[in-house]
């Protein structure tokens, strides 16, 4: 969720706050999450990823027109409209994790 976090302030200051740019620097963070989870948590990857896309995206979203219910405005619409984003972390997040989980289950049936 860090990550996300620094990834969508950084967006914000480099790219004024390119939510095509997030989605896309969303997806490698997605994949390392995926690969760096221990073992006995690979099942956690596929969830946390989407909340820290959320986590993330607080940065980057419009506040539509200031405050609170401006902020939470903005989130709500940047996750409807960068669902596709979200959605392919996502996935590549259970990809990987199946792949790994496959690979343990093998590695403890020959031990």
């Amino acid at each position: 969720m860090a990550a996300m976090l620094v990834l969508g302030l950084l967006d914000d200051l480099l790219f004024g706050a390119s939510l095509t740019v997030y989605g896309v620097l969303s997806l490698p963070v997605s994949a390392l999450t995926a690969v760096w989870v221990r073992g006995g948590d690979l099942l956690t990857a596929p969830v946390v990823v989407p909340i820290a896309f959320a986590v993330g995206l607080v940065a980057v979203a419009d506040d539509g027109g200031g405050g609170f219910l401006g902020e939470v405005m903005g989130l709500v619409t940047a996750l409807s409209t960068q669902a596709g984003w979200l959605y392919g972390g996502t996935l590549i997040a259970g990809a990987v994790v199946v792949v790994r989980r496959i690979r343990l289950i093998r590695r403890r049936r020959r031990a």
